[in-house]
């Protein structure tokens, strides 16, 4: 199974790039894994917050192949511990699929139909981040999920 984090607009912190790339290598020692950004939308200041949703979420569609599990990290998805999260990604492997897909969308949120295309949600706190923090966040935890699944010794149970 290939893991792969669709985000909208690029990194402007190297801090935060280099932290990203650290836990991107550490990953891939467990699984395929792909971080691919989609270029922010250009003259956003002319479109509406529905409009901006649904121009993201064409933009998001359009990176899908058609098999793919896809997952949105929305902050009204269903929250997991890091072992219950590690148990999903396990119960995702087992079930033979080829690629899952966990996006990160603008920050109005997702457009209907890219929602209507997600198999579920996922938030990853209650609180609010950014959209760059939640990328390091997101990556830290599937990389995390792996140790536990591979009961090593970096998450402390």
């Amino acid at each position: 199974m290939t893991i792969k984090l669709l985000a909208i607009g690029k990194t402007d912190s190297k801090d935060l790039q280099q932290l990203i790339t650290a836990y991107s290598n550490r990953l891939k020692h467990y699984i395929k894994f792909e971080l691919e950004i989609i270029p922010d939308i250009k003259n956003v200041k002319h479109l509406s917050e529905a409009q901006q949703k649904e121009k993201e979420g064409e933009l998001i569609l359009k990176k899908l192949n058609p098999t793919d599990i896809l997952v949105l990290l929305d902050e009204n998805g269903k929250q997991f511990t890091s072992i219950e999260f590690s148990n999903y990604l396990q119960k995702k492997m087992n079930s033979g699929i080829k690629q899952l897909v966990f996006v990160i969308g603008g920050p109005y949120g997702f457009s209907p139909s890219t929602a209507q295309k997600a198999s579920g949600k996922i938030s990853l706190s209650k609180m609010t981040f950014s959209h760059q923090m939640v990328r390091l966040f997101a990556i830290e935890q599937l990389y995390r999920a792996f140790t536990i699944l591979k009961n090593e010794p970096y998450h402390h149970r």
